[in-house]
């Protein structure tokens, strides 16, 4: 029996922990679920400070809808969810996050794979900022991917 199976289906010592690496081109942003920071090992092996906050984390549906989105809330109370969020739209620079879960007291690498996904949007107010992230939408797609436009094609013209 693995260590996760065993804290799911029992209590134990473990205290499941999300963490949330939200990445910009210019910043990074680690997040943890609590009233106290922590030091972590990701899953490449790097030694990184998660710093507490007020975050809410729904898994994405294992369904065949086509979308698999990940919704996250982070509290907007001292106001540097917005601030970063303004930062990144005025750049406009692509915002990736990264979710991993630790079960405390083992720090040393994640429990289960790491989730990442591109945030899609979302929207804040002066208490929270909610964000959804998710991977390719295979079924907004366009297809074909290479469109024949006349500035591509100029002999589409004569047809």
């Amino acid at each position: 029996m693995t260590i996760l199976n065993r804290f799911y289906s029992s209590s134990g010592p473990e205290v499941e922990l999300d963490t949330l690496e939200i990445r910009t081109e210019s910043a990074v942003w680690r997040l943890v679920k609590g009233y106290e920071g922590i030091e972590a090992r990701t899953e490449d092996d790097e030694l990184v400070t998660f710093e507490c906050a007020g975050i809410d984390v729904a898994m994405p549906a294992r369904n065949a809808d086509g979308t698999q989105d990940l919704a996250f809330a982070i509290s907007n109370i001292d106001g540097v969810a917005s601030t970063e969020l303004r930062r990144a739209i005025r750049a406009g620079e692509k915002m990736h996050v990264v979710y991993r879960a630790y079960l405390y007291p083992d720090l040393s690498a994640p429990a289960k794979p790491p989730v990442k996904m591109e945030i899609k949007g979302g929207s804040w107010t002066r208490r929270v900022a909610n964000l959804t992230a998710g991977y390719m939408n295979l079924l907004d797609t366009a297809w074909p991917r290479e469109r024949y436009t006349l500035t591509r094609a100029p002999g589409l013209r004569y047809l």
